[in-house]
């Protein structure tokens, strides 16, 4: 039986960039985001790249149980099994907690979390092949509590904790590892928040492809966290240092003046 690769937010500029890298490795895909018109997209785009792969892929609301219960039907009935994990889809909402609405705080930490849950429970359950791979996109938001950006923070810190101690359970069975990226250059208006950043923007951010490479070495070595980039291992180290009474004005002074809510 085929083995897949299955990659939520794969529409998304990291997800994409880890689909390309799995295509290039000959890896069978199945590809899940919110929409069927981007995932039939990459699709055709990935088996022009490698036509020897087959690529399965479903929409799907990850904030709705409904639509995850609908996911992974859809899987059973194709009768998938997996052998790697690519956890990337996430709402990055930024602004103070008084501008969220029931609905945005809701959404965001079912996405953030609760899907990823569910995701990798469904995945645990369809396994195939030796020794498979979860690796999962967390954040160096998530190393300090973050004011104006505080759900984000929360619940990548949250991923964090969550498989680490994961890792524990499945050790000799899944390698699992969680990745710390500073900024990305994904969607457009992240590109802008990493420019009106400066310097400290620039040296944290990387490419997703950057990002995905060295996420997929690393999983191979089950490396438990990886920062990619050199400033990012500085500033996770630095921000263990600095007292946190400084870190969250500092953090708070810098964040406040930018707000993003592209969900």
């Amino acid at each position: 039986m085929s083995a897949y690769t299955l990659i939520t937010g794969a529409t998304g500029g990291i997800g994409k960039a880890f689909a390309y890298l799995c295509a290039k490795d000959s890896q069978n895909l199945f590809l899940t985001g919110r929409s069927y018109e981007k995932l039939l997209n990459l699709s055709l785009m990935l088996l022009e790249l490698n036509p020897e792969i087959d690529i399965k892929f479903c929409p799907c609301n990850l904030d709705n149980q409904d639509s995850r219960k609908a996911l992974y039907s859809f899987i059973d009935e194709k009768n998938i099994k997996f052998n790697r994990l690519i956890n990337v889809a996430g709402v990055d909402t930024q602004k103070d907690f008084l501008s969220y609405t029931e609905e945005k705080i809701v959404f965001q930490t079912r996405v953030n979390t609760e899907a990823v849950f569910s995701i990798t429970r469904a995945f645990l359950d369809r396994l195939t092949g030796k020794k498979p791979e979860i690796i999962t996109i967390s954040s160096m938001s998530g190393v300090s509590a973050m004011p104006q950006f505080q759900i984000y923070s929360a619940t990548k810190a949250c991923l964090t904790q969550f498989f680490k101690a994961l890792r524990v359970e499945l050790k000799g069975k899944v390698n699992v590892t969680t990745v710390l990226p500073g900024g990305v250059y994904t969607r457009d208006d992240i590109k802008k928040d990493i420019l009106g950043q400066g310097l400290w923007g620039k040296l944290s951010a990387k490419q997703p492809e950057f990002v995905a490479e060295k996420s997929l070495k690393a999983v191979k070595r089950n490396k438990k966290i990886l920062i990619p980039g050199f400033w990012n291992k500085f500033l996770f180290v630095f921000m263990k240092i600095v007292p946190e009474n400084i870190r969250l004005k500092f953090i708070n002074n810098r964040w406040k003046k930018q707000t993003k809510d592209a969900f």
